[in-house]
């Protein structure tokens, strides 16, 4: 699994500056994200920013080998660190930045969780593994701040809309900014009509979509993010810029591999509500609901970045809660208590000389779940980098290396 890993990122994340039309450039893998640049008639419109100062630099020396106007004007596609981070680059030229409320708020007190959830993100993203262990980040290279090339330098908006529609003509460009909720409730698209391009930000990425975070989010609303599928789906695009990975080129093609997308959200959506009113639990809908075969095949549905298991969890806590309707699940036993009990029927040598056999047998996963019952430090190290070895998510194996390397950390 990490040679495919090396061989996919190798193959798609390649740095390029590609030419859509006479004033429309797609800077691509310049950082974690891309970015688009519209030549205006006396300055730059410049869709998002990349990931760091250092990046946004790059793709600013670039740009001035295509035109000496300056960038005036920053859209953000939402508030993504990764999109924003490298902003302060255009500190000295830009005289508006652009974005759009989220169509919801957080959660009340959601910042009293910013500690954790910023563990689980720097586990998710492998903020703290080398190069070797984390490989990249799922949608593109390694974020500049992981890997010494710069920093965040955020600017904030000066425009902030609340529509769900924003047209205007900036310096000779006419574009029409349309909210489109998926992976943030902030998401916007962005509509050239004069070019037949749309840029699209983290709806459509070309791998399995994350719509569910492990570092930890609220419920992404599915039912929403094919709504605004089907709002780029609706426009006759020639060419989508995505956020991450490549663009696409033709009418046909974006169809394809947008609506294929769109199909799988709503295939997992659907059959999963259907589990939940036939009674199955959790864990029983889990493994109920696959992907159909011409789906799960596609090479831009591959589970690099997000899982089909994950969404599954996520639509069925965000629809009924954690109460999966097994009168079992009410009222149990402390874990530790459970675990105990386990440990005493079994035994711990006979306990320790299985989880050692499924090792063996490369059954890292049942391993890694027996070890739950005791504690086995080394065992559960070795089980967990092993697992990583074994998974297709990068940030599946970003979360059990990064875990694995706490053990004994002190």
């Amino acid at each position: 699994m990490e040679q495919e890993m090396k061989l996919f990122c190798e193959k798609s994340y390649q740095k390029e500056c590609i030419k859509i039309n006479e004033r429309i450039y797609y800077f691509k893998s310049y950082g974690h994200s891309n970015a688009t640049a519209i030549i205006g008639d006396t300055s730059v419109i410049l869709i998002d920013t990349l990931d760091t100062n250092e990046y946004a630099q790059d793709l600013l020396n670039d740009l001035k080998k295509i035109t000496d106007k300056p960038v005036k004007t920053l859209i953000y596609t939402h508030g993504h660190p990764d999109h924003r981070g490298g902003a302060g680059t255009f500190k000295n030229t830009v005289t508006e930045i652009i974005a759009f409320t989220p169509i919801k708020q957080p959660l009340k007190y959601y910042d009293r969780l910013n500690d954790i959830l910023n563990k689980r993100g720097s586990y998710q993203h492998g903020y703290n593994l080398n190069d070797e262990e984390a490989i990249f980040q799922g949608i593109g290279i390694r974020e500049g701040k992981t890997t010494g090339h710069g920093c965040y330098e955020f600017m904030q908006p000066t425009t902030i809309y609340q529509e769900n529609k924003v047209e205007r003509v900036i310096d000779g460009v006419a574009l029409a900014m349309y909210r489109a909720p998926g992976e943030t409730d902030d998401q916007i698209c962005i509509w050239l009509k004069d070019d037949q391009v749309i840029c699209t930000g983290d709806n459509y990425y070309g791998v399995f979509p994350a719509l569910y975070a492990i570092r930890g989010t609220q419920y992404r609303n599915l039912a929403t993010w094919i709504e605004s599928l089907e709002l780029i789906l609706s426009f006759p695009s020639k060419a989508l810029l995505p956020g991450h990975t490549d663009p696409i080129i033709g009418h046909d093609l974006i169809e394809k591999r947008v609506g294929d997308e769109k199909e799988a959200i709503e295939y997992i959506l659907f059959h999963t509500l259907q589990c939940m009113n036939q009674g199955l639990t959790l864990q029983e809908t889990v493994t109920e609901v696959k992907l159909p075969d011409k789906l799960s095949h596609s090479p831009y549905l591959q589970e690099y970045y997000g899982m089909v298991e994950w969404a599954v969890k996520s639509v069925y806590v965000g629809y009924v809660g954690w109460f999966d309707g097994n009168p079992v699940h009410l009222l149990p036993v402390k874990q530790s208590d459970y675990d105990h009990e386990l440990l005493t029927l079994i035994g711990k040598e006979k306990l320790n000389q299985r989880i050692k056999e499924l090792m063996t047998l490369k059954n890292y996963q049942m391993a890694l779940q027996l070890l739950e019952l005791v504690d086995e430090p080394e065992l559960k190290k070795e089980c967990l980098l092993q697992r990583a070895r074994q998974v297709k998510s990068v940030n599946a194996r970003h979360y059990l290396i990064s875990c694995a390397k706490e053990i004994n950390k002190d």
